[in-house]
């Protein structure tokens, strides 16, 4: 019996790995069809970063993947600055209206996030964010990973909405 356990799981082994390749290799082409279709050749041209920056290991998953929720909130700080800009003051998030994680950030990449006014209203204000990560200098690589749409509301002194100046 002792020599019926290893054969069998021989056989089971070799033919997971006579698969593997096959669901492997379709993988791996699966994969690298994603990130060509992300990958940039620059940074937005004409425009500069409201805020970049490069992700530490406290900021990483166990597999050295850097966590949604980190992304998440770079993405409203750096919407929020924009809104705040646009409203002359003080504002709120208070919808994320789209949020869309395209490909892994990891330790290391330099993070950098494009945010824009796409709609004001009477007190609230509309973000489009684009973040794209810059990776291995050798052979640098641009890679667009995340975008997002947020809305904010100019508050008050008293955090009360206020409305937003429509001729800035």
């Amino acid at each position: 019996m002792a020599n019926m356990k290893p054969s069998t799981s021989a056989a089971a082994s070799s033919s997971a790995s006579s698969s593997a390749p096959s669901s492997a290799s379709a993988s791996a082409s699966a994969a690298e069809e994603r990130r060509t279709r992300n990958i940039h050749d620059n940074l937005p041209a004409g425009r500069s970063p409201v805020l970049r920056v490069v992700p530490m290991p406290a900021d990483a998953n166990q597999h050295g993947d850097i966590f949604g929720g980190w992304i998440m909130s770079q993405v409203d700080i750096a919407g929020g600055v924009v809104a705040a800009v646009r409203s002359r003051g003080r504002v709120a998030t208070v919808a994320v209206n789209s949020f869309l994680f395209r490909e892994p950030v990891m330790i290391g990449d330099r993070v950098s996030f494009y945010a824009d006014v796409i709609r004001v209203g009477r007190t609230s204000i509309t973000v489009n964010v684009e973040v794209f990560a810059e990776r291995n200098p050798a052979e640098r690589e641009v890679v667009k990973v995340t975008e997002a749409t947020l809305t904010y509301v100019a508050t008050d002194s008293q955090r009360r909405p206020r409305p937003v100046d429509m001729q800035a």
